[in-house]
C-alpha cells in the first residue's frame, strides 16, 4: 500500500513554484520524498519527467510525472480531495479564485521579477506597475478576508494564500536587496497583514528559505541580469 502511494517532489529551495507545491503537500498530510535539483546542472530524472520544460517541480506520483506547480495544486487538491481543501468545490467559488490565482501570477509575480532583474528608468516603471497592480489585488481581497481573517481559505491555507506568501513572503530580503519596501503596511495594510499572518502559519515556516541564503541569491541574479543587459 505504501509504493501505491509513493510521492517524490524534484525541486529546489528558493524555487517559489516548487515551495507552492511543498505548502500544500505538507498542509494535506501527505508525506513525500523530496529531491533537491540543482538547475545548473539537472539530474537525468528532471529531464526525462519534465521533457518540454526541463523545469521545477515536478510531482511524481507512483511513477507517473506531472510538471507545472499550477496543475500541480490542482492534482494534489483533486487527488487526496479531503480536507483541508486547496480550491473551493463549488464551481463559482473555484472560478472566482482560479481568476485571481492568474492574476498573483501574470501581474504580481511576473512585475515582481522585472522589479528585482531591472534597473533605473525601466525599474522605476516596473515598480509603479507593480504598486498599481497591488492597489488593484488589495482592493479584490476585501472580499475574501472581510472581518479580520487571516487566510482567504478560513481556517487554512488556500491556493490564494500558497500564492501570495511565496510570491511576497520574502519581502524583507527583497527590500534588503532592492533598497525600498515592496510590501508596505501604509500602502497596503491588508496584503501586509495577511501575508504577516500566513508567514506565521507552521507549514510556511517549516518550508520558509533562510533569509541570508534568499539576499545572496536575489543579490546574484540582480548581478547576473544587469551583466546580460549590458
Amino acid at each position: 500500500m505504501e509504493q501505491e502511494n509513493k510521492v517524490k517532489l524534484h525541486g529546489m529551495w528558493a524555487s517559489t513554484y516548487s515551495l507552492r507545491v511543498e505548502i500544500a503537500l505538507r498542509l494535506k498530510g501527505i508525506p513525500y520524498e523530496y529531491i533537491e535539483e540543482d538547475l545548473s546542472n539537472k539530474s537525468q530524472l528532471l529531464l526525462k519527467y519534465n521533457p518540454v520544460h526541463k523545469k521545477v517541480p515536478v510531482l511524481v506520483h507512483n511513477g507517473k510525472s506531472i510538471a507545472e506547480s499550477y496543475i500541480i495544486l490542482e492534482y494534489i487538491d483533486e487527488t487526496w480531495n479531503s480536507d483541508p481543501r486547496i480550491l473551493p468545490e463549488d464551481p463559482y467559488g473555484r472560478a472566482k479564485v482560479r481568476f485571481w490565482a492568474s492574476y498573483i501570477q501574470q501581474q504580481l509575480f511576473e512585475g515582481l521579477s522585472r522589479v528585482v532583474t531591472s534597473r533605473g528608468e525601466a525599474q522605476e516603471k516596473a515598480l509603479e506597475e507593480v504598486f498599481e497592480r497591488l492597489k488593484v489585488f488589495e482592493g479584490g481581497m476585501k472580499e475574501y478576508l472581510q472581518g479580520g481573517a487571516s487566510f482567504t481559505n478560513g481556517e487554512s491555507l488556500g491556493l490564494l494564500d500558497i500564492l501570495m506568501v511565496v510570491t511576497f513572503g520574502p519581502y524583507k530580503a527583497h527590500e534588503e536587496v532592492l533598497g525600498f519596501k515592496m510590501l508596505d503596511p501604509e500602502r497596503n495594510p491588508l496584503l501586509f497583514s495577511w501575508v504577516a499572518a500566513m508567514k506565521e502559519h507552521p507549514v510556511v515556516k517549516e518550508v520558509d528559505p533562510p533569509h541570508g541564503k534568499l539576499v545572496e541569491l536575489l543579490q546574484f541574479i540582480r548581478s547576473t541580469s544587469h551583466a546580460r543587459s549590458h
